[in-house]
């Protein structure tokens, strides 16, 4: 618990010292964001603000990790090592999208081709990685119902396309001040909650590496909860510096990690909602323009767009998405009965 703490507060304080340094850097380099034209038009003002801020939340995401891992390591099987792994490379990605956009002063980036191939190879390795652990397997928890679904070797097709879907469903929500970072900082507090709750009960089973694995989730989501708080105080509205998709998919990353790991991704439809709406509105809306040839169901996607152009403000908008978060991922931890019967 104290760890668990103390990564909040460290990581917290380290992004806010960092963020003193870090953002002349990226302003001295000109790695400023460009802005696609085809955006919301109150969006052209932020041509140029610094961005690959992401790299803040990942190295102090590192540091928290490595300096507060509980006691034991445990290799291969270690939780912490397997989640820094899913988050960085999912980074890495993201990162080279946002180097391309920077060095070419354009807003494409890597092709879609480039980002799909990557992901999946990620993606792939990561939900194979979970399959063949000895605490995870092919098994998931249904909230709610109290059951236990035993997937089988369809664990591995299905967890990808949710690390993929998770991952990209994170990059469409960063598209507000503050949206992403806000709602992350309340989503990771939960996870962090989850995972001691599961810590509590697998003290009973007196097993070492579950009760590490357990508390390495907490402390890695507190890490992760007090980087993009501290990371807020920079990207509350208006910005001075942005995540990218640097940002975006390594909190995409590790928020799927955290899920898949706890054997919980039916709770992502929770803690995760306004990530998961963020990119069914995109399908909706562009399915449902095909299919009448040309017409909208919202003004603007994502969703978040769509508010934006009912002229809510980001600020209003990112309290809204924040306080959904919080709702909701109450709801997903209430609902932790029955776990017994994990264990």
């Amino acid at each position: 618990m104290n760890r668990m703490i103390g990564a909040l507060v460290l990581s917290f304080g380290l992004v806010v010292l960092l963020g003193k340094w870090f953002i002349p850097q990226l302003i001295r380099h000109k790695y400023g964001q460009p802005i696609n034209e085809l955006g919301p038009k109150s969006h052209q003002s932020k041509q140029n603000t610094p961005t690959m801020g992401g790299l803040m939340i990942a190295a102090t995401l590192v540091v928290v990790c490595l300096l507060l891992h509980p006691k034991g390591w445990f290799g291969t099987a270690d939780y912490m090592g397997a989640l820094l792994a899913v988050s960085l490379l999912s980074m890495l990605v993201g990162w080279l999208d946002d180097y391309l956009k920077v060095s070419k002063h354009n807003s494409k980036g890597l092709s879609p081709k480039g980002k799909i191939i990557g992901q999946t190879i990620i993606a792939a390795g990561f939900s194979c990685y979970c399959y063949f652990h000895p605490m995870v397997g092919s098994t998931i928890y249904i909230p709610f119902l109290n059951i236990l679904w035993d997937m089988g070797i369809l664990y591995i097709p299905a967890m990808t396309l949710l690390i993929i879907f998770m991952v990209n469903s994170a990059n469409l929500q960063d598209g507000l001040d503050g949206l992403l970072s806000g709602v992350s900082c309340v989503g990771f507090s939960a996870w962090g909650v989850m995972a001691l709750v599961f810590l509590m009960l697998a003290s009973l089973l007196n097993d070492p590496m579950v009760n590490n694995n357990y508390y390495a989730i907490g402390v890695f989501s507190m890490a992760m909860a007090g980087s993009t708080m501290g990371f807020l105080r920079y990207n509350m509205h208006p910005a001075k510096v942005f995540m990218g998709d640097t940002g975006s998919m390594l909190i995409g990353g590790a928020t799927v990690g955290c899920a898949l790991l706890l054997r919980q991704p039916f709770m992502l439809l929770m803690i995760s909602f306004t990530m998961v709406i963020s990119s069914l509105s995109v399908i909706i809306q562009r399915t449902y323009y095909k299919l009448t040839h040309g017409k909208r169901i919202f003004l603007n996607s994502p969703l978040h767009h769509h508010f934006e152009a009912k002229h809510y403000t980001e600020t209003q908008i990112g309290t809204m998405y924040a306080v959904c978060t919080g709702i909701l991922s109450l709801i997903a931890i209430l609902s932790l009965n029955g776990l017994q019967n994990m264990h």
